[in-house]
């Protein structure tokens, strides 16, 4: 590659392109650490973007119908930050460059979104970038079809490198963005070949250009340092009505002595090495410094948007008052004023109805009263659509042909499913939830981790959630999922005994507006055992007394879900025989966990024996059972400590051991 011949055939993009090059080592050499070669490598393409084709505002980095720029390939983190700084970011600083990586600074190892505004999603974890971008093309599709052209009409721009494209995910990512033909997704794959082993040609021989146009999407093919090419492509991508991949042919770390190779990947701090690189850019300025017209140059870039921001702001204020509101309210995460009393109708419904249906039909339920209110709400399954009942009648499906349908058929990619919903969520203005089986949380756990990462309200509607579900056996069958989502943190699990504390589960997960929500929801039916109407949401307290003992309080018997009513039988039986028994219901342990102390001493207080009961691996327990007051000689678990077995739900229940009998029989054993 002769650089000075890329100098000289485009001076005034070199020089801007130069600059993201220099940034990106002197951070890197400061740091001691970091990824110098994709920002090198893609440092023509994304100036081209930003300079030519992206819609945005550096002084307004959350405008609404911004174009939006994802680094899927966030371990080149420092193109991102190179770029915010240069157009004009208030918030990535000269000084937050320099101290990239370390404490405290914005400028993190990989993107982090609630660091800057400008940084779209969290990336780091290849593919998840990509996948992200499905939700935020679906979003936009989708708002555009309820608000109009003139309100939303944006793109959203990926890079991507190898290691995305290689990771699974990014098959269902390009997969479903293939079948919805979102063609307001441009994806510029950075096809350098190179992974940190060394050539691609080491792993994989994957035609990618090939694999894109299986999946229906719109390729070209171009010299990732040529900017006439570049420009040209972005050009004709935005007028396809097919998601767009560019394979843009780069060298890693451009103009440097690891150039082409696997070492152009990571750190490069040589400072002999770092000084012949800017010299064969032509670069003369010390570190961190940029030329004044450099700089000018691209402050004008991240100023070009301002007008057409001015002329959107000015068509949003025309736009009559409630739907002004409703775009505003959406995109605050703000709930409809008319949802609380929608909620507690249900609930009242509910409780004098007292009917045994399964969490799976109560979420439906819950979802059919609330779907109509928000209509900002966006459902699917990943493939389960019968099986978790996230699909009401008046949502429509979104398709190519129907953009303003809400319900979306993922297929069987739980995994891809996950990440869209966190995209939506990301973009603004979309409430996404998406259902599966809980055993299969296992498939959408990076995303689901991201989401709690992110801040993020997305709403995972988990069915099946137990030994319950019966014959189909011990693959479907959850028993450490709970501790796994459990762990997480910034993630609330909500496990509902009944249709009310369902509907007080989508409440709180709706009304959240920086932690994702897991609904865990059973096949089998349960009975209702809130049957005293409450206005109040008793789940948002996170656990609480359903029936008290009477007389002399000698035990508390702690459940969820499908056990609050073993729990409840349990309690018959033990007062029966003159042991005061109290039913805790614990819905969400971490909504529990938050409560002050005099409250948890209340509902836990010191003394009486503790059993707790979930069809479950009794990890995360121990809080409740041995802390908060308890002890250990006088605390004891029904539930699960092996994996399950193919059987009718019933029998399973009594073989392994989960019932009232076997309740009673702990309590009187730790009652000595």
């Amino acid at each position: 590659m002769d650089l000075t011949e890329l100098r000289n055939a485009n001076p005034d993009h070199w020089s801007k392109a130069t600059a993201i090059r220099a940034l990106t080592l002197d951070a890197v050499h400061a740091a001691n650490s970091g990824h110098s070669g994709m920002p090198m490598g893609m440092a023509d393409v994304a100036t081209v973007l930003f300079e030519k084709h992206l819609k945005f505002d550096a002084a307004a980095p959350d405008w609404a119908d911004r174009d939006r720029f994802i680094l899927s390939a966030g371990h080149g983190s420092m193109l991102l930050y190179s770029l915010l700084y240069l157009t004009g970011s208030r918030e990535i600083t000269l000084d937050e460059i320099r101290n990239f990586r370390q404490w405290g600074a914005k400028t993190a190892g990989h993107p982090e979104n609630f660091l800057a505004k400008g940084i779209e999603t969290t990336t780091g974890p290849l593919g998840q970038g990509i996948a992200n971008s499905v939700g935020f093309a679906i979003a936009e599709e989708a708002q555009r079809a309820r608000f109009g052209k003139k309100i939303v009409d944006h793109h959203t721009y990926v890079i991507a490198g190898d290691g995305c494209l290689m990771e699974g995910i990014s098959h269902e990512a390009i997969g479903l963005a293939g079948r919805l033909q979102l063609g307001k997704l441009i994806v510029l794959w950075d096809n350098n070949n190179i992974t940190i082993d060394g050539t691609v040609a080491l792993s994989d021989n994957t035609n990618q250009v090939q694999r894109f146009k299986a999946a229906g999407w719109h390729v070209i093919e171009i010299d990732g340092h040529d900017p006439v090419a570049i420009d040209a492509a972005l050009t004709a991508a935005r007028k396809s009505r097919k998601p767009s991949m560019i394979a843009c042919k780069t060298h890693i770390a451009l103009g440097h002595a690891a150039q082409d190779t696997s070492k152009g990947h990571g750190a490069l701090t040589d400072e002999d090495q770092l000084n012949a690189a800017k010299q064969a850019y032509g670069w003369t300025t010390g570190p961190f410094v940029i030329p004044d017209d450099i700089k000018s140059a691209w402050e004008a870039i991240g100023n070009r948007g301002a007008t057409e921001r001015a002329a959107w702001e000015a068509r949003l204020a025309e736009l009559p008052e409630r739907r002004r509101d409703e775009f505003n309210r959406a995109y605050a995460f703000d709930v409809p004023k008319r949802l609380p009393a929608t909620i507690r109708a249900l609930k009242k419904q509910a409780s004098e109805a007292a009917q045994k249906v399964a969490t799976r039909k109560s979420s439906e339920m819950v979802l059919e009263v609330v779907n109509p209110v928000m209509k900002e709400t966006i459902g699917g399954s990943a493939d389960l659509t019968g099986s978790n009942n996230t699909k009401t009648g008046d949502l429509g499906v979104f398709s190519p042909e129907d953009r303003k349908g809400r319900y979306i058929y993922y297929g069987i990619r739980e995994h891809g499913m996950a990440a869209a919903m966190n995209g939506m969520a990301l973009h603004g203005g979309i409430r996404p939830y998406g259902g599966t089986f809980m055993c299969f949380t296992d498939y959408a756990r990076p995303s689901m981790r991201l989401a709690a990462l992110m801040k993020i309200p997305s709403v995972f509607v988990m069915t099946h959630d137990s030994i319950g579900l019966g014959e189909d056996g011990p693959t479907h069958q959850p028993v450490e999922h709970l501790a796994i989502s459990r762990a997480t943190p910034n993630t609330y699990v909500f496990r509902p005994a009944d249709t009310v504390e369902t509907a007080e589960a989508w409440e709180l997960a709706l009304t959240s507006k920086n932690t994702p929500s897991v609904l865990s929801l059973t096949r089998q039916g349960l009975p209702t055992v809130r049957t005293e109407h409450k206005q109040r949401n008793l789940t948002a307290q996170g656990a609480y007394v359903l029936a008290e003992a009477e007389g002399k309080r000698q035990a508390i018997l702690i459940a969820t879900g499908s056990e609050v009513s073993v729990a409840m039988k349990a309690r018959e039986m033990l007062q029966a025989d003159g042991i005061g028994t109290r039913v805790v219901s614990m819905p969400c342990m971490e909504l529990f966990a938050e409560q002050e102390e005099a409250y948890r001493k209340r509902v836990l207080p010191a003394g009486p024996v503790r059993v707790g009961i979930e069809a479950a691996v009794r990890q995360g327990w121990d809080r409740w059972l041995l802390g908060e007051r308890g002890r250990a000689p006088k605390a004891g678990f029904i539930g699960m400590d092996s994996f399950g077995a193919s059987a009718p739900a019933e029998e399973l229940f009594e073989k392994f051991g989960i019932t009232a009998e076997a309740t009673v029989a702990k309590v009187r054993e730790l009652l000595g």
